[in-house]
């Protein structure tokens, strides 16, 4: 029998489980084109093959709960960031500034792998929860700023977004897209614009 690592089996199950996690995040990370399978990552965590069973039904399985996972991390790192602004337009260019360093450091590679491994229909709920906790501070930033269109505004907020990412994803380094970002921004941002 194994030896329990908690003061409790459910305290141990779940750092067990959480392990597992752990090691799919990392694998994902460092090789996002390739899936790895749950003997793979029980390897990477330093557990046994069949511990990964005891977890998990199936490789599916795990990347499904992976994404639920992950991407609330992502919103809570976002908004979290966009917190600690003092204006509007801050908490604005903190949105942006907080989801490029989440794509430099590799979380947007993770969620295109966990796309390609996962179950289709938790990924699309998942990503529509992200996607709509991320707009709604964004937008009520947006709003206090006095966007005259605060939907639309945060759409082309969302444009920039997107396409600083791909320049990222390419080989653009972190401090050279937010000067972008801040170059392209700032003007609408300051307080005196319009």
């Amino acid at each position: 029998m194994p030896k329990i690592q908690a003061s409790t089996v459910a305290e141990h199950r779940a750092a067990q489980r959480a392990a597992l996690l752990d090691a799919a995040r990392a694998l994902l990370s460092e090789h996002p084109e390739q899936i790895p399978s749950l003997a793979d990552v029980a390897r990477h965590a330093g557990l046994a093959r069949s511990s990964a069973y005891s977890y998990f039904k199936s490789r599916t399985d795990m990347f499904d709960v992976l994404v639920a996972d992950t991407f609330p991390r992502w919103s809570a790192f976002v908004e979290k960031q966009m917190a600690e602004a003092r204006t509007p337009g801050a908490r604005i260019l903190a949105y942006v500034e907080a989801n490029l360093q989440l794509v430099a450091r590799g979380d947007h590679a993770l969620a295109r792998a966990l796309a390609s491994a996962g179950n289709s229909e938790v990924l699309a709920t998942s990503s529509r929860l992200l996607h709509d906790s991320l707009e709604a501070p964004l937008r009520a930033a947006l709003t206090e700023h006095g966007a005259s269109d605060p939907d639309r505004m945060a759409e082309l907020v969302q444009s920039v977004v997107y396409a600083l990412s791909r320049m990222i994803e390419n080989g653009l380094d972190l401090p050279a897209a937010r000067g972008l970002a801040r170059e392209l921004l700032t003007p609408y941002l300051r307080p005196d614009a319009g």
